[in-house]
């Protein structure tokens, strides 16, 4: 099947990748650092619960990070693929109307109606201009005096 030539949604790229990476890094680091630390001694000591703290920290972030890109990548996708179903369904709705004559299950658009389908005019006895009605019925059945203040 051939590439189509809509431009591609966006989706959360080079930004994004990056400072999930610059976490995974730093966490690494810490990691590497807290395991240095504990090789070396034997009791715990101040070091190593900056490096423990960090290692958690900058591994939870880490995470978070790559799971909110991961959101957004798929966000976008659902979108994209959101705008291409709206302009299907306008597409086959427009190609509907076009084919109003034609048997199927698409309701088509309704039409101006035709010549014939329009109502009978009003004779002249039938209309009732403003002037000749009553104050009553211009004001809707209600005269100044029937209003609640």
């Amino acid at each position: 099947m051939a590439e189509s030539s809509r431009p591609q949604p966006y989706q959360p790229g080079a930004v994004s990748l990056f400072f999930v990476a610059k976490a995974g890094v730093f966490a690494a680091a810490f990691w590497i650092w807290l395991l240095v630390l504990v090789l070396r001694t034997d009791s715990a000591t101040g070091l190593q619960v900056l490096a423990a703290t960090g290692a958690i920290t900058t591994t939870l972030v880490a995470v978070l990070l790559g799971a909110r890109m991961a959101v957004q990548h798929n966000a976008a996708i659902r979108h994209a693929e959101m705008k291409r179903l709206l302009v299907d369904i306008s597409w086959n709705a427009f190609a509907a109307a076009g084919n109003a004559g034609g048997s199927g299950k698409i309701v088509p658009f309704p039409t101006a109606p035709g010549d014939g389908e329009w109502s009978a005019p009003r004779s002249v006895a039938d209309r009732v201009s403003v002037v000749d009605r009553g104050v009553s019925e211009r004001n809707g059945g209600r005269d100044r005096g029937d209003r609640r203040r």
